[in-house]
């Protein structure tokens, strides 16, 4: 995959990650993506930068679906 077209994807994922938390209304767990301090617009990085960029939020994007989709699924206690 060419830079150009990681870089597109990782803005992709950034989208997916906006819309996800807008329908949850809740901001999940990105720390690893946090850290490595490469946001779509960080042009300059490197590919390699992207790609880890890219894995680490599509990681944590389908990890806070998951658990969203677990918490929807599990009934809640009859009080």
């Amino acid at each position: 995959m060419k830079k150009q077209e990681l870089i597109h994807l990782h803005g992709l994922l950034a989208e997916v990650r906006k819309h996800h938390e807008a329908r949850t209304g809740k901001s999940a767990d990105y720390d690893s993506y946090e850290s490595l301090g490469v946001r779509p617009t960080s042009i300059h990085q490197s590919k390699t930068d992207h790609k880890a960029a890219v894995f680490a939020l599509a990681d944590g994007i389908t990890t806070d679906m998951r658990r969203t989709e677990n918490e929807e699924t599990v009934p809640a206690a009859a009080d």
